[in-house]
């Protein structure tokens, strides 16, 4: 198997029709942010990892909806007519964005996390999950019974270490892998895996949060079971995201949310819904998120990958040449500087905890990064040499809620500061060479302190 099918989301004669219109634009591309001293300077945003900014294709799809915005389904009024098709117009631009086979579900959820959890939810009883170490903990942490692999050395290692589990394992089985690192920007070889868990008749899972963003994702060709992404990093941050694949264990599973929409009848014991859409889509739903998500999908299809996929390569080539350059700073990798990554960059600065990387960065200079594990604690502490949760660094690990700098913690209790932690820096649609240039120039500026 090539390294290109290994790799690539899709074979490279499918950029012929790439290019057909200009790359879209972002909002906020002109935002000031002040600095100490109290100037105002062009924000650099270079934290597209944790959020994108919203294209404005997007913004525009949002506002055309809201004059007739209505509830969706059942609704026998013009506006709720126009509303619900709209929302299953969205639904079918989602599955033709990932390639999903004909008669795959498409799920709307809050985000990758919670369309996780959804599939979760639905596994047959006594599905064994095998999850690398590697994963965000949206992967590691929803299944029921889990086994855990340790960080690969190696993309061939990935695939010998998740054969051997799942030839070790009875029953249902589900193997979990991310498509693109959310710590190092990697591409981790989905093909290759999709095919071992097939051989062992298990399913396959893959995170695309990270990779759909930057690169054009094909489910059939790639024959995966599942995808699940989320909108806040694909340019639509209005709270949706969506799980697509195989309808069978979807369909079977127990609703997600138990209400309105997700059952037939209710007389005495309720008659569920068979689609697995409406069983898992009680409740009215995100609607305008979903219409978001659906123009985001667009205006990456309609300006082509070819465009874009050359930018991003051209900027965080110029990012982690940058970062090599630079005395005391250390790129984190887990398979090597010229591993197949997208535009994502983690480091480390000597002398220097990440927080106050960060901190001086959005203070002095107007960057915006993120800090911390990244919601991926194991992957991060074997990154940086660290020991397993209980070793000498736990001490130093700030708790949930609480910041060593004096500033409030993310929700999510851990995932932002402690002793074993990162910088990262991410790119996408509206970075430029002037953001890139001026985050070396801080760090160069920071490591020589």
């Amino acid at each position: 198997m090539s390294t290109l099918t290994i790799f690539n989301s899709v074979p490279a004669e499918a950029s012929v029709e790439d290019g057909r219109r200009p790359i879209p634009a972002v909002l906020g591309a002109d935002l000031e942010v002040p600095v100490r001293g109290g100037r105002l300077v062009g924000y650099a945003n270079l934290d597209y990892a944790a959020s994108a900014p919203c294209l404005e294709p997007v913004n525009a799809a949002v506002a055309a909806a809201l004059p007739a915005y209505s509830s969706v389904h059942r609704g026998a009024g013009y506006a709720s007519q126009l509303t619900t098709t709209r929302y299953e117009q969205a639904r079918h631009t989602v599955r033709a964005f990932v390639g999903a086979r004909p008669d795959d579900a498409v799920i709307f959820a809050r985000n990758t996390t919670d369309a996780t959890n959804l599939l979760a939810s639905c596994l047959p009883a006594g599905t064994t999950t095998v999850v690398f170490d590697t994963e965000h903990h949206a992967s590691l942490l929803p299944w029921p019974h889990t086994v855990r692999l340790a960080p690969p050395a190696f993309p061939g290692e990935a695939v010998r270490a998740a054969d051997e589990a799942l030839a070790a394992t009875d029953g249902p089985k589900l193997l979990v892998v991310t498509a693109a690192s959310n710590v190092t920007g990697e591409l981790w070889p989905i093909a290759a895996l999709a095919h071992v868990a097939h051989r062992h008749g298990a399913r396959i899972l893959v995170d695309a949060a990270q990779l759909v963003p930057h690169r054009r994702l094909n489910l059939t060709a790639l024959d995966l079971d599942y995808v699940v992404f989320s909108g806040h990093k694909l340019y639509a941050p209005f709270g949706a995201g969506a799980l697509i694949g195989r309808r069978d264990w979807l369909a079977a599973g127990e609703p997600y949310l138990k209400g309105g929409g997700a059952v037939r009848s209710v007389d005495g014991e309720p008659e569920w819904h068979d689609d697995p859409e409406p069983r898992h889509e009680a409740g009215t739903p995100n609607v305008l998120g979903a219409i978001a998500l659906a123009a985001a999908c667009d205006a990456l299809s309609a300006t082509g990958w070819t465009a874009l996929v050359r930018e991003e390569e051209r900027l965080i080539a110029r990012l982690r040449s940058g970062l090599a350059s630079i005395e005391g700073v250390r790129e984190l990798s887990l398979w090597g500087p010229d591993h197949p990554r997208v535009g994502i960059a983690s480091f480390t600065v000597d002398g220097h905890s990440a927080r106050e990387v960060a901190e001086a960065l959005s203070d002095d200079y107007g960057i915006g990064v993120r800090d911390g594990k990244f919601c991926a604690h194991p992957f991060v502490r074997h990154l940086l040499g660290r020991p397993e949760r209980g070793g000498s660094d736990e001490a130093g690990d700030a708790g949930a809620g609480e910041s060593r700098s004096g500033r409030g913690q993310e929700p999510g209790g851990g995932c932002q500061d402690g002793a074993a932690a990162a910088v990262r820096a991410s790119i996408g649609i509206g970075s430029t060479e002037e953001h890139v240039d001026r985050l070396i120039g801080a760090l160069r500026d920071l490591a020589g302190r």
